[in-house]
């Protein structure tokens, strides 16, 4: 005796997954506009998004993180600059005020 196999699964009527569409995390968006723009809001925002989506299950953790960390880069770069401009000339010329001694 020879066992048939199993019939095949019918095809699916619609080519297409019936689960609901997730929507992406609007603070993540701006998480990510805020991180290039204003860099201190873009990583308050971040944060905020990524623990949102930590609860929601939402799509967007990627532009989340993106805002944070680029938040931090130009923050660190903002700091470097001001440093730059404002710290090193009194470093390299010395003081504003020369004294003589007559």
């Amino acid at each position: 005796m020879t066992d048939a196999p199993p019939p095949a699964p019918e095809p699916s009527s619609t080519p297409y997954s019936s689960a609901p569409e997730q929507k992406t995390n609007t603070l993540a968006i701006v998480a990510l506009i805020l991180g290039i723009l204003i860099p201190i809001a873009g990583i308050v925002v971040g944060h905020i998004s990524l623990s949102q989506i930590k609860k929601t299950g939402e799509n967007g953790r990627g532009l989340a993180l993106t805002g944070t960390i680029l938040g931090y880069v130009f923050s660190v770069l903002w700091i470097i600059f001001w440093v730059v401009t404002i710290i090193l000339p009194f470093l390299i010329f010395g003081s504003a005020v020369s004294y003589s001694t007559f």
